[in-house]
């Protein structure tokens, strides 16, 4: 199968608020057809963040974002635009990492996570020399992680309500 070449993917969710940035590597096909984060219906990101939070994000891309924000959580990708086989993290190539310091510079961030190996390898090559802010990896959330339990997801992405920790 070729690569499909993406010319851009979303852009970041955050405001003025937002202490905690969490970094995805780029948006699966399904989350592409329905032009938000984490739109596959058996990726766990948002069941661990609700679950994590105690409440529910909502189901429409507004109310999702509205949970972001009033949990002060910024969400982005590592990656602006790449070539990829349909939602295979191991098929990126030609990759050109987003700006970061669009968040940075307009949010108080306090720490930034990763959401599984891929995008922990691409944050460390492409942003970290930007940041120089060590990012913390954590289990990705994709249904492809069968490792991981949600319970489990959920038990290692508690961290990021962790106050001491940040």
């Amino acid at each position: 199968m070729a690569h499909e070449v993406i010319k851009e993917g979303f852009q970041p969710i955050f405001d003025e608020n937002s202490e905690i940035l969490v970094l995805g590597s780029f948006p699966s096909v399904k989350s592409r057809e329905f032009s938000f984060y984490y739109s596959h219906p058996q990726n766990r990101f948002w069941k661990v963040l609700e679950a994590v939070y105690g409440e529910k994000a909502g189901i429409t891309p507004e109310e999702k974002r509205a949970f972001l924000l009033k949990n002060r959580i910024a969400l982005w990708d590592v990656i602006k635009t790449c070539d990829i086989e349909n939602s295979s993290d191991a098929s990126i190539k030609n990759v050109v990492p987003v700006d970061i310091t669009v968040v940075l510079n307009n949010c108080g961030i306090r720490r930034i996570f990763v959401n599984g190996g891929t995008a922990a390898r691409l944050y460390d090559k492409y942003l970290k020399p930007v940041t120089g802010i060590e990012a913390v990896a954590l289990p990705s959330t994709s249904p492809a992680n069968a490792a991981y339990s949600l319970e489990k997801l959920i038990d290692k992405w508690k961290i990021i309500r962790d106050r001491q920790f940040l």
